[in-house]
């Protein structure tokens, strides 16, 4: 299976007057649920649709609750959850208050599995382009 992908043709904000280039953007074939992987699971293993999806809403529930705590969340060789900030600078340590931090966000690093299965992509370009942005 292949990665879908449209090309994009887009200007450099830093430099206006440089030249559009195109630039290629994978295409989503849409979503999947957590009900709908649930049932996947269940197709697959010993351990029924309920209980599956019981374990999945556990999980979300401590990923969040164990971020919040500022712990890194490791799953295995599929990767990690971190939460990452950014902020301005303060000219002393001690002129630094939370006001300074702007953004917040979660960080996911790919593990073995998903680095794997990244460095074996395909990629197919379909028909349809994005709109030119001006």
């Amino acid at each position: 299976m292949s990665v879908k992908y449209i090309l994009s043709e887009r200007g450099n904000s830093l430099k206006p007057d440089e030249k559009k280039k195109w630039y290629a953007v994978a295409k989503s074939e849409g979503d999947i649920t957590l009900k709908a992987l649930g049932k996947e699971i269940t197709q697959r293993s010993t351990v029924n649709h309920a209980d599956t999806l019981a374990v999945l809403e556990s999980l979300t529930q401590l990923l969040t609750e164990r971020l919040a705590e500022g712990r890194i969340v490791r799953f295995g060789d599929f990767g990690s959850f971190q939460i990452t900030l950014g902020s301005k600078g303060a000219e002393k340590e001690e002129l630094f208050n939370t006001s300074l931090i702007k953004s917040k966000k979660v960080t996911f690093r790919p593990g073995a599995d998903l680095k794997e299965m990244l460095n074996n992509l395909k990629f197919e370009k379909t028909q349809r382009t994005l709109p030119k942005k001006n």
